[in-house]
């Protein structure tokens, strides 16, 4: 009698409903963003934060979902972890590594101390145990750390040590531009192991457009391409323009003074956009993982070939062009990147990530992007990823800031390293996420 009273009682306890966590994904992944704009991270540093903050979580899930593919069956960025933690959550512990991660390897990282509080605040108000969460958090900084140990061995800790960037001699070749006028950002980042991709050059593209100040060359009719389409701007390029800025390095003039407005990188805006795709399609966490992680490692990849590209060419912005050649009082409407110009980094970038989430989550997957919101400018409706990314690559020239052939080409460099990145996913058993 007492063994049927006490399996009774039993079944009379309350079962504790598991909650699905992908709704504290995007946000983890944007504390991540939010300390890289207070740290002013550069496009290529920032795409390598978020592939090692990804990797991790990606691994942890990997470990406990077959249905998801181990990084580690086609990267050798990271290596196999053994956790020593045992009865942890799988998925607590995931989010919890994207955050500690960042938090170890992100100059300004102590600063995801405080997102990590919310976060377990906010599992202990659905309901998870204290002694689960714990567990789980012991998990992550063991998954973080030894990320962190692998994103130390890719080359990242030497660049300080290497030689100062000095601009090559010849009307041709980059010099830095106002108002800043910064050094070369990032001209040893090809040095940076990849995550995909098998080498730096992998993918160079067709050579720039020779430089030439000839009235009838090709590179003059770019240059004032360039410079006409500045000079008539309608405010729908001029919003295009604007909308895809991402430059963490704008710096605004006033008398002696020169004020900084810190934004969203290039990387960061496509991270936005995929986490805006992710909810849309109403993925749960595991996959929400896997496609962030690898549209990270895309971007990353995607970085490292079109930084050895602009610093193998060396090439001169239009802005310096157009000042010495056509009108030395001309601007452009974007201020001009520290660094060369050819190939367009956004062109390339956006493209790659394109053909990313084209495979994992569709073409013509219509979402409506939010993420320069936050920098007063409206959501925006876009059809497709690819189309995002074709408006993304002609701004740059609507900004005044690339050539013609350094969009096209990068466009190009872009397609082919993505398509390349995809066949090595398919080949190592990676399914699109719907």
């Amino acid at each position: 009698m007492r063994r049927t009273l006490l399996f009774l009682l039993m079944l009379a306890q309350p079962v504790f409903a598991k909650p699905e966590l992908g709704k504290h994904l995007q946000p983890a992944v944007f504390s991540v963003t939010m300390v890289m704009i207070h740290d002013v991270v550069n496009p290529p540093a920032a795409s390598r934060f978020y592939t090692y903050c990804l990797l991790g979580a990606h691994e942890i899930v990997a470990r406990s979902n077959q249905q998801i593919v181990a990084p580690t069956a086609f990267t050798k960025s990271i290596s196999p972890v053994a956790i020593e933690t045992k009865d942890y959550d799988y998925q607590i512990a995931a989010l919890y590594c994207i955050l500690e991660t960042g938090r170890l390897i992100i100059p300004s990282g102590y600063m995801l101390e405080e997102d990590q509080k919310k976060l377990i605040i906010a599992l202990l108000r659905e309901g998870y145990p204290q002694a689960t969460i714990d567990k789980s958090v012991a998990a992550a900084k063991e998954v973080a750390k030894k990320i962190a140990a692998d994103a130390n061995t890719d080359g990242y800790l030497k660049l300080s040590t290497r030689l100062r960037y000095r601009p090559k001699r010849g009307e041709g070749f980059w010099y830095p531009t106002p108002p800043g006028y910064m050094e070369g950002v990032e001209p040893h980042w090809k040095t940076i192991r990849p995550v995909l991709i098998d080498s730096c050059d992998q993918f160079v593209p067709k050579p720039p457009v020779e430089f030439s100040k000839d009235s009838t060359s090709a590179f003059y009719k770019l240059a004032k391409e360039v410079y006409e389409v500045g000079k008539n701007l309608t405010d729908q390029q001029r919003f295009i323009a604007s909308y895809w800025d991402c430059n963490p390095f704008a710096i605004n003039t006033s008398g002696h003074m020169n004020i900084g407005f810190k934004k969203i990188s290039p990387g960061g805006h496509w991270m936005n956009i995929t986490g805006i795709a992710t909810t849309k399609a109403n993925l749960d966490l595991d996959k929400g993982i896997m496609v962030h992680s690898l549209v990270a490692a895309t971007l990353m990849d995607a970085f490292i070939s079109c930084w050895d590209e602009k610093y193998r060419s060396s090439r001169v912005r239009p802005e310096t062009v157009i000042n010495r050649s056509f009108d030395p009082k001309w601007q452009p409407l974007l201020q001009t990147p520290p660094f060369p110009e050819y190939t367009s980094g956004h062109s390339v970038v956006s493209t790659a990530v394109a053909e990313t989430l084209t495979f994992l989550l569709g073409d013509n997957f219509a979402f409506r992007d939010d993420t320069e919101v936050i920098f007063d400018l409206p959501a925006r409706d876009f059809r497709s990823f690819r189309q995002a990314s074709e408006e993304a690559a002609i701004s740059r020239l609507y900004g005044g800031i690339h050539y013609r052939d350094a969009i096209e080409n990068g466009q190009a460099q872009g397609r082919a390293l993505g398509d390349f990145i995809i066949e090595k996913l398919k080949k190592a058993g990676v399914k699109p996420a719907i």
